[in-house]
């Protein structure tokens, strides 16, 4: 059995990738913890939707947690994850920031002061020019923490265009920007009669993505099955 003195060893599903570069990078400015693709205590996937399965199979295989950073999931891998929660770890995060989280939780306290008569929530993210997902999975996340906050499911508009168009009330409205190197910018807004509260949470580099899935590999050893968040990591600390 291994103990908290030994470094977390982390499998990456896909090293080569961005991500799986920028986790690298990370191990490597970090004693605390090994990469071993072969023998993880935890496996880490920031891949895509289409290989969500594999990565699933690979750690229920083995036994071990999974971290899922991918993002666009739909409801199909959403069934898939918690079936494999009932038999290993899993923690799902379309963002691993944690000052991401730590958004995540002041929008819902925010959602649940200001109640949809008076305060209409928007969500502005913006990300690189290659990013082939909209909005953004953090954006969603967001978007979700608010409706927590509301205590119910929020009508949603996407993407406006047109004329003689009229804001639903109650709705989470989402807008998403692509364009050069972004690395992740998102807005929660809250728009009230003659203010605005604007939540907002700027990424500079990808390695706080990287440092915030070490965090959440580092939570993830040793716990019992289940499905995790961000959250719990922050709740954690």
């Amino acid at each position: 059995m291994r103990t908290d003195h030994q470094p977390v060893r982390i499998a990456l599903f896909a090293p080569d990738g961005r991500m799986g570069r920028a986790i690298q990078s990370a191990i490597a400015e970090d004693p605390t913890f090994a990469l071993d693709n072969d023998n993880g205590d935890v496996l880490v996937d920031f891949s895509s939707p289409d290989a969500l399965r594999s990565s699933l199979d690979r750690a229920v295989s083995a036994g071990v947690p999974l971290l899922i950073g991918t993002t666009g999931l739909i409801d199909e891998h959403d069934a898939l994850i918690a079936e494999a929660a009932r038999i290993v770890p899993i923690l799902k995060a379309p963002n691993t920031s944690v000052g991401v989280a730590l958004l995540a939780d002041l929008t819902e306290r925010a959602a649940r002061i200001l109640g949809p008569d008076k305060w209409d929530i928007e969500i502005v993210e913006a990300h690189h020019n290659r990013k082939a997902d909209a909005p953004s999975g953090t954006a969603l996340h967001l978007g979700a923490a608010a409706e927590r906050g509301r205590g119910g499911t929020s009508p949603v508009e996407r993407g406006r265009d047109g004329t003689g168009l009229k804001r639903e009330a109650g709705a989470i409205g989402y807008s998403a920007i692509r364009g050069g190197t972004v690395a992740g910018d998102h807005d929660v807004m809250f728009l009230g009669p003659d203010e605005r509260l604007i939540l907002s949470h700027r990424a500079e580099n990808r390695a706080i993505f990287a440092r915030g899935a070490l965090a959440a590999a580092r939570f993830l050893r040793g716990r019992p099955a289940g499905l995790y968040s961000m959250r719990d990591v922050i709740d954690a600390a």
